[in-house]
């Protein structure tokens, strides 16, 4: 016969349950536990730690109803990803994590590094060039897929350019800008 097994004592130090996030370091001046910037600290320290990656989490006001996050530390092409994937995929937890039980829905814009004005500024000057090429040649040019709105800074860009109107074609996640020539003809 086997001997009978002791029952083990739990560890005292041991805390039950899942582990919940530490309180930032450095909270947001005039911040309360529970508010809104706190929610979106804890939220990205874990994600960030769950992702190995160390950052800085800058949290500002944005305009009309909006909060910018900056993102800033060494090595964070990984969180940036592939055209910005992986820092849209982390913006839209984000979003959905903090506003999650609030009756006011807030915009939460994450930026890493600058990549999204820098993004940006690209492709203003890709949406000039391309302008460009159409009046000269006279034909339409469809650009690269982009998600939603890296295509809204192209149609901006583009609103008062003479003779090019600017339309989207195709369906996610391969949508599409067209770039036409219109000669003088503008599209509302």
């Amino acid at each position: 016969p086997k001997p009978a097994a002791t029952p083990a004592r739990p560890a005292e130090a041991a805390p039950k349950g899942p582990a919940k996030a530490e309180a930032p370091a450095s909270p947001v001046p005039g911040a309360k536990p529970g508010d809104l910037e706190e929610r979106i600290r804890a939220f990205l320290s874990g994600l960030l730690a769950h992702m190995g990656v160390e950052a800085a989490i800058h949290v500002s006001p944005k305009g009309d109803n909006g909060i910018l996050v900056t993102l800033e530390g060494p090595k964070l092409g990984a969180l940036i990803g592939h055209r910005g994937e992986t820092l849209d995929a982390i913006q839209q937890l984000t979003n959905y994590a903090v506003n999650r039980g609030r009756t006011h829905r807030v915009r939460i814009h994450i930026d890493a590094e600058h990549y999204r004005a820098k993004r940006e500024e690209s492709l203003k000057r890709l949406a000039n060039k391309v302008a460009a090429k159409v009046v000269k040649y006279r034909r339409n040019i469809t650009l690269e897929p982009m998600n939603a709105y890296e295509r809204h800074v192209i149609h901006e860009t583009l609103q008062d350019y003479p003779d090019v109107i600017t339309y989207s074609t195709g369906t996610e996640p391969n949508r599409r800008t067209v770039v036409a020539f219109s000669r003088g003809k503008h599209a509302y």
